[in-house]
Parts: structure tokens; sequence; C-alpha cells
């Protein structure tokens, strides 16, 4: 049984469930959210292992997509952090916020009932979601485009397409509900372009192809030499190259903020070895 029967297989016994308890989710009239989302509860089990994945602290807002009876937020309200869960259905609303109650958290989290492409999620730190493979990917360019780099997102049960998950683990429970795939995200920062700066009087310009986190570096130096490309890594924010050509070796790492990346760089040639501050610019 192929991956994708097995999606197919779990959206239609979900929606089967739903349709024989009755609780299937009015979809919303308004633009974006137009496509009914099943409410079938996460596994607390499953529920604390993508809170594991985003290392959820006391520091994390979070926010939850679709967010049911809540379970998820107030799962990350008892490790300390706040939130907010969005849903369409006010009874999954109100249930929630019982929940909150007689869990003793809901002076740190809240629920509103709203559509999801129509509300504003950029702030939080960390972003849960067990939507559809059809909403999934609807709402992935509003979550590159909308979140701050180093944002993560975390997905129970289905992906995102074509932008490839930084993890993913398949969770076993003992409630008779089988597997469950967790899918993790980091937002990655936009590096796409040429990006140039100065070492001891040598000019350097370093040409970034970006497709989600997954980047190809070309680099080359004023006196013509290029260099073999041995990593290049792209996480949140964090940029990090190392690049060869004979003796000489680079190690480059730093911060992406806008056209400007500020980091450490690393010479190594032979036996001589030294590191400085690195800026490079767009």
């Amino acid at each position: 049984m192929n991956k994708l029967f097995q999606s197919i297989l779990k959206q239609l016994l979900a929606f089967l469930a739903l349709l024989l308890a009755g609780f299937l989710i009015i979809p919303s009239q308004s633009v974006g959210q137009d496509l009914d989302v099943p409410y079938v509860p996460t596994p607390d089990k499953v529920v604390e292992r993508m809170l594991d994945m985003a290392d959820v602290q006391p520091s994390d807002y979070v926010i939850d997509l679709g967010s049911g009876d809540g379970r998820i937020v107030i799962a990350a309200a008892k490790r300390g952090a706040s939130g907010h869960g969005i849903d369409l259905d006010p009874k999954r609303i109100a249930e929630a916020r019982e929940n909150a109650f007689n869990s003793g958290v809901d002076d740190q989290i809240m629920f509103m009932k709203a559509n999801i492409f129509n509300t504003d999620f950029s702030k939080a730190s960390v972003i849960t979601m067990y939507l559809l493979p059809s909403v999934n990917k609807k709402l992935r360019p509003e979550l590159l485009s909308k979140l701050e780099p180093g944002t993560e997102v975390v997905s129970h049960s289905f992906d995102m397409g074509e932008w490839k998950p930084d993890k993913e683990e398949v969770i076993e429970t003992n409630t008779g509900s089988g597997s469950h795939e967790i899918y993790y995200w980091v937002i990655p920062a936009k590096v796409d372009g040429v990006w140039k700066w100065s070492h001891n009087g040598t000019n350097f310009s370093m040409d970034v192809e970006q497709k989600f986190q997954e980047i190809t570096v070309d680099l080359s130096d004023g006196t013509g030499t290029n260099y073999t490309i041995k990593k290049a890594q792209l996480q949140g924010r964090r940029l990090t190259v190392r690049a060869t050509n004979g003796s000489q070796t680079y190690i480059l790492s730093g911060r992406v903020e806008g056209n400007q990346i500020t980091g450490m760089m690393q010479s190594h040639n032979g036996d001589e070895k030294n590191f400085m501050k690195w800026t490079a610019s767009q």
C-alpha cells in the first residue's frame, strides 16, 4: 500500500467517522477557507510529540489552525507557553474554552471563531495544524510569506506537497488509531540572489538559488577563482556554506536580516587558520 493510497484512505475514513458521528464542520462561506475540514481529535501522544519537535518553551506563542477541542494549545500552555486556537465551529470553540478552564490554563490562552485565511498569525513562534492536504497546500504560501524566518510549523498527518519537511516522524499509539505522521518545517529566510563582500582586498560573489529551505550556491572571487561547494545549508535565518579550492577553504556562517548576512568567516589554508567577522550584502 503506497503512501498516496494510505493518505487518501485516511481522509476517507476520517470523513466517514465524522459523518456517522454527526460532527462535520459547516464550511465557511468567506473567501479562502472554502473546504470542509473534519474534526478528528489528535491523540494525546501525538500532541506531545508535535510540541516536542518544536521544542515548545514558556517563551513561545503557539497558534493552532483548526484547533478543535483545544488540546494542542492547552498542552502548550501546560508547558508554560501562551497562544490561541482558531476554528470555524462555534461548538468546538465553546468546548475548547471549557477545556482550557478545566485545565487551569484559560489565563494563558484563548480560542476564536475565524477563517484561518483571514486571520493574522504572523506573530506566532510555533504554528500547529491538523488539516487536509488540499488546505495545507493552499495555506503554504500564506505561511511562507507571513511568518518570520525561524518560525516552526508542525502538521499532523499531512505534508505541504513540494515543500519538503525538515523533519518527519511516525508515531504509534495505543488508542487503536494506528500510526500517525508528523511533519516539521522551519520557515526559511529569503536568500535567493547574489551576495557580495570583500576580504583582504579580494571581492567575493556568492550566487544563491533557493527552493524553500533548499539552496544551491556558486562562489567565486575577483581573481576568477571558482570554489567547490562542500556544504550549503539554510535553516530559518541561519546560513552556512563551506567552499574549497585546492588548499583554501572558507567556512561562512551568518544570520540573514533582509538584504544582509552578518556572521563569521573561517579561512583554512594548510596549517594557516584564522577567522574574522563576515558581512555580505545584496
